[in-house]
């Protein structure tokens, strides 16, 4: 069925206009995007095609363009625009954490770190360097590990602190297991670091394990 067969108010467009964009799922927000289908595939099925093959929005967030070729019909402009629309919703988060102090939007910050890691096949440990006022001025992925371990080197965390001019951090790490609790080893780690860090005055305020489905604060655990 094509989609302009449909009822109007099953119709993405439509029904976007007239009830919000809350109101439509995430395989008819992507049919927007899309636009057009194939003969026997309309685009509400190919955006539900992208939902499945990904593992949903969150996994679709961190696809890049050579993946999405996989999805028969969707060309080279469609995969730019796909691509285009994830980075701006990233973009859009760090520019919000950059304007208020972190812990006034503590979702905002989940939300961020879960674009950012939350999908990721490897674990990746990053640090978001904070200002006097607790606003972000940078977000970096310092090191790379495999699916259960990475190493991390204090000594690299307080040269980038240093050269950010950081008054405080954020540590952050995913655990591509998709268990968000946190291990005697990141607890280990978080203490190293916040002794290492101390020394040069930047403050540990907190470390997130994250995962597609949620960001675990160390901190509200009592952890740090």
């Amino acid at each position: 069925m094509l989609l302009k067969d449909l009822p109007l108010d099953a119709r993405p467009r439509e029904k976007l206009l007239a009830r919000g964009p809350g109101a439509l799922s995430d395989a008819e927000l992507l049919a927007l995007l899309l636009r057009t289908g194939l003969p026997g595939k309309n685009a509400l099925q190919m955006g539900q095609e992208l939902v499945d093959t990904f593992g949903g929005m969150a996994g679709l967030l961190h696809t890049g363009p050579e993946a999405l070729k996989s999805i028969k019909g969707l060309g080279p402009a469609k995969r730019a625009e796909l691509v285009a629309v994830l980075e701006l919703a990233r973009r859009a988060l760090a520019e919000e954490l950059k304007e208020k102090p972190l812990f006034a939007t503590p979702q905002a910050v989940r939300d961020y770190l879960q674009l950012q890691l939350g999908s990721r096949p490897h674990e990746i440990f990053a640090v978001l360097f904070l200002d006097s006022q607790h606003r972000l001025i940078a977000l970096e992925e310092l090191f790379r590990g495999t699916l259960t371990q990475t190493s991390v080197y204090p000594r690299e965390v307080v040269v980038r602190a240093l050269a950010l001019n950081a008054a405080s951090v954020v540590l952050a790490h995913n655990h591509p297991s998709g268990t968000a609790k946190p291990s005697r080893a990141d607890e280990a780690l978080t203490q190293t670091l916040k002794s290492a860090l101390a020394l040069v005055d930047v403050r540990v305020l907190d470390h997130f394990v994250v995962t597609s489905t949620a960001a675990v604060s160390m901190a509200e655990l009592g952890l740090l």
